[in-house]
């Protein structure tokens, strides 16, 4: 099989990890490489010392992003999995109640399952409608006396649907339980302040509208909450004590981090803070209407998700008739060049709510570089590839 180069690829895959990235993104890990990539925290000699600057200067910059007042309640991590792991583990107690919403990622569906079976949890999973979007009357009537936790996704990787973040941490606010939200499909796209919008943790990606490069990721943590850290070992600070230091970050970043990662991601943070979220979320969700109605005019194709001229993320998930949803999406790459995802993309629960679960679906979506040629592009094949089979 010929492989294509990468600039013959349209890519549409941006909800998984968006492409290409900014040559400032790629200039700043080629540097960091160079000059700076010795241990950050191991050594007081000067590259050591240069690459623990580069690590907190990417936490300044994410603070700024999200409105953070101490960049050191960041943690950083691999990916939003791991914050999340980090966040859930670290904070939910035996016997306690954790509410979490049906368009939940396996990276919060998954660790909530494991405690349910290994320390005696108990999970409610607070349906939306079949196009994402939530009532926060249904969270709080779904809050009990041992409600310790509610979990929200930011924006569905599925239905591009983006829940009401804010409502939800005034309900979480008022019955003094914490929140942590999911900010993988959200964060460098929509706007987040932690504290105006009663976020207690905050898991987000580097490698997605951050525009950073994979391997990035961390977590926000609240002040006022204490986690057990999931890892443990070298922090580069108190080496003489035997336990896990308390300061932060340090307890929660056992290992060498990083740093060439970091340093791409605070040149992305840095491209979305000049540009805006507000720039970046008009733009991808003005290609989101492009590509829905365009779909939506194909004989047979079906959209999910918030309906035309409704707010959304970049994501644009729909079904080709009787077609495999995984069938449509080797046709699209292998004979149009188009990058998609088909499948269940790690959220049973939200294809439940879709209606979906029998088949999965294919799942387009843009980025802030996606011109409105490529958007055209998959229509176009879409309506070919129709009309086949027909």
């Amino acid at each position: 099989m010929v492989m294509r180069q990468a600039d013959e690829i349209i890519y549409l895959d941006h909800a998984a990890t968006s492409w290409p990235k900014p040559p400032e993104v790629l200039d700043a890990v080629s540097e960091c490489m160079r000059n700076s990539a010795a241990n950050p925290g191991r050594g007081s000699h000067q590259m050591a010392v240069q690459a623990s600057r580069v690590l907190f200067d990417t936490r300044k910059k994410l603070a700024k992003l999200f409105h953070i007042k101490n960049p050191n309640d960041i943690a950083f991590a691999l990916n939003t999995t791991g914050a999340l792991n980090l966040a859930i583990k670290g904070f939910v107690k035996p016997g306690s109640h954790v509410i979490a919403t049906s368009v939940e990622h396996n990276s919060v569906r998954r660790p909530l399952e494991y405690l349910k079976r290994v320390v005696d949890i108990e999970v409610t999973y607070v349906d939306t409608d079949e196009s994402g979007v939530m009532d926060p009357k249904r969270i709080q009537d779904a809050v009990k006396a041992n409600t310790s936790l509610v979990i929200a996704n930011h924006s569905s990787n599925l239905l591009g649907s983006i829940l009401p973040i804010a409502d939800i941490g005034e309900i979480t606010r008022k019955k003094g339980i914490k929140l942590l939200v999911d900010a993988a499909q959200s964060a460098g796209i929509l706007d987040i302040d932690v504290e105006r919008m009663g976020i207690d943790m905050l898991a987000f990606p580097g490698h997605k509208g951050l525009l950073g490069p994979q391997g990035t990721g961390g977590l926000y943590i609240h002040p006022e909450v204490d986690l057990e850290p999931l890892m443990h070992g070298g922090t580069g600070s108190q080496s003489e004590a035997a336990e896990q230091p308390a300061i932060r970050p340090d307890r929660y970043e056992a290992g060498t981090q990083n740093t060439p990662g970091f340093a791409g991601l605070k040149a992305g943070v840095e491209y979305i803070l000049h540009e805006t979220t507000e720039k970046i979320h008009n733009k991808e969700w003005a290609l989101t209407q492009r590509l829905m109605d365009g779909l939506l005019s194909v004989e047979g194709v079906k959209v999910l998700g918030p309906t035309l001229g409704e707010q959304r993320t970049g994501i644009v998930t729909f079904l080709a008739g009787e077609a495999d949803p995984s069938e449509i999406a080797f046709i699209l790459d292998q004979h149009y060049g188009i990058a998609v995802r088909s499948g269940y993309h790690c959220t049973p629960l939200a294809h439940e709510q879709a209606g979906t679960s029998a088949t999965g679906a294919v799942r387009a979506s843009v980025g802030y570089f996606t011109a409105d040629a490529e958007v055209d592009a998959l229509i176009a094949a879409v309506q070919e590839i129709m009309k086949h089979y027909r």
